[in-house]
């Protein structure tokens, strides 16, 4: 079974019902953080209700791993060595913890489209 960091990218895909990202719903193994399904309720709020958006937070949370302080400096440090991409502290605090995992990168995010370790999908 592959392996995949999914981005909040990815879960609002999914949700919405995006076809380019059915072939991520059925055995793949989803890693993801707390602060991915931070973003994802806030976003589902703007289309669903209160409920809703709890039940899909709650979907997805048994795929939440840590986040450890070296991986929030890393993270760090990747965001100001890439400062012109504008990527926001999930994003990257997600990127570093794939690319420590050897996992890749599920986003559709334009910023990640040419970067290593990306499985980019619009």
């Amino acid at each position: 079974m592959l392996s995949f960091f999914f981005d909040t990218y990815a879960f609002y895909e999914i949700i919405v019902g995006n076809p380019n990202y059915k072939p991520f719903t059925e055995d793949v193994k989803i890693i993801t953080t707390q602060l991915n399904l931070m973003e994802l309720y806030y976003q589902l709020l703007a289309l669903y209700n209160k409920e809703d958006a709890v039940t899909f937070f709650k979907r997805y949370e048994e795929f939440i791993v840590p986040v450890s302080n070296e991986i929030i400096i890393e993270a760090m440090d990747f965001r100001k060595q890439h400062y012109t991409k504008d990527l926001s502290y999930v994003d990257c605090i997600g990127y570093t913890l794939a690319k420590k995992m050897n996992i890749p990168f599920l986003t559709g995010d334009r910023q990640f489209e040419e970067m290593a370790n990306v499985k980019f999908i619009k």
